[in-house]
């Protein structure tokens, strides 16, 4: 722990130094240099303190907010400007030992128009940063989605079912500034909600001043949930074991006070014209080290095989290793837990996130084995308060 702590230690100072050079390269002014550092300790000397008296039975978020903007907002920005000071670095190691004209020499203009570059670069990185917390994570958005059920019966052609995914309330402080948000899903004038998992952070008081919120969401046929890894708190101490199964037994509670019948390896049926659609849910399945509480024989026993099916399985990797596969034949499975990593390009013909690294399928629909899942990109954030180029979602599927 001491080897690894020192080695971290060494790591920030060499970069510091290193982004040093290119903050006096471009500012001679001695009281630049002065206010530099001062802040620099100042920045430094705040989040250790926090990461000191960081416990994992605190229920205030705010701390790991904080530590997450000070990361992202003012320490990764200068690895992005040590970035252009390298370039010139490798230039002139390269100049030297291929013995060119230009050997050794220093082009302090060069130097200089570099150093503006990644700093200016990691200027923009803040600022992005920023943004997302400031406004990013309130920019929700409609996606539309045309989807093929099997078997599915003439009467819900055309049914609309609204998806939402990780709202994790303990992240927002306000709740009055979802209400636009809240509108917005009232707007698509659905049939059925779902939500995919996550209310919370880890505890369930977390969604006590939004239950009123969200139970002005309205749906025809009803509001359904499931659990997400973070519902069970298993992120956190807890004083006993009871107190543990307690909050769980509360979240159910205030999420069906809010309206949301929770499905924990059940089905329902929605019935029109003496027609059925089966929706699923399970508990939380993921690859280790996330919990597979999920039993899917468990939700389906009972559904007539050639039965029009909907999953709500909170994590994506449960589809490619038990779902697509299931002799149950479930059309399409909805999924949340990636966030996009609320960080990454969302465009309409590229898409990237460093989240992908990690999960194969992490936004929008996929297909596989003749199935369909859909990844949504979650409601809310948790650790980075903030989002920047993924943008919160709500998902309208149409069926067809």
């Amino acid at each position: 722990m001491q080897r690894n702590l020192l080695f971290i230690t060494a790591i920030v100072f060499l970069l510091e130094f290193y982004v040093y050079q290119a903050f006096k390269t471009a500012f001679h002014q001695p009281r630049m240099r002065t206010a530099y550092w001062a802040i620099t300790i100042a920045v430094y000397a705040f989040f250790i303190f926090q990461v000191l008296n960081f416990s994992r039975t605190d229920r205030d978020t705010h701390r790991i907010h904080m530590l997450a903007i000070i990361f992202l907002a003012f320490m990764a920005p200068k690895i992005v400007a040590a970035i252009f000071l390298l370039i010139e670095d490798i230039v002139r190691v390269f100049q030297y030992f291929l013995q060119t004209s230009s050997m050794g020499r220093h082009l302090p203009e060069r130097r200089q128009f570099l150093s503006y570059l990644g700093l200016g670069a990691a200027a923009v990185f803040s600022a992005l940063i920023l943004d997302g917390v400031v406004f990013g994570k309130y920019r929700h958005t409609v996606r539309r989605v045309k989807v093929k059920i099997k078997n599915l019966p003439e009467s819900f052609r055309g049914y609309k079912i609204l998806q939402i995914s990780d709202v994790h309330s303990g992240s927002f402080f306000e709740p009055e500034k979802l209400q636009h948000a809240i509108d917005l899903i009232n707007k698509q004038n659905a049939d059925l909600v779902l939500f995919t998992g996550d209310m919370v952070n880890n505890h369930s008081e977390e969604f006590v001043p939004f239950v009123s919120l969200f139970k002005t969401i309205r749906a025809k046929d009803g509001k359904f949930s499931i659990l997400g890894n973070h519902d069970y708190g298993s992120y956190v101490e807890w004083p006993s074991v009871n107190a543990k199964a307690y909050n769980l037994k509360n979240l159910i509670h205030l999420q069906h006070e809010a309206g949301f019948k929770m499905l924990m390896n059940e089905h329902v049926a929605i019935t029109k014209n003496n027609e059925n659609l089966f929706i699923i849910g399970v508990e939380n399945w993921g690859a280790k080290p996330f919990p597979q509480y999920g039993d899917l024989d468990k939700a389906t026993a009972g559904i007539p095989q050639k039965a029009a099916k909907i999953l709500m399985s909170h994590d994506p990797t449960h589809f490619d290793y038990i779902v697509k596969n299931h002799p149950a034949d479930i059309s399409l499975t909805l999924s949340g837990h990636t966030h996009g990593m609320q960080f990454g390009i969302d465009m309409k013909k590229f898409r990237w996130s460093p989240v992908q690294f990690r999960y194969k399928k992490w936004a929008d629909l996929y297909e596989s084995s003749g199935k369909y899942l859909y990844v949504n990109r979650g409601f809310g954030v948790i650790g980075y308060p903030g989002r920047v180029g993924i943008n919160p979602e709500i998902t309208v599927f149409e069926l067809s």
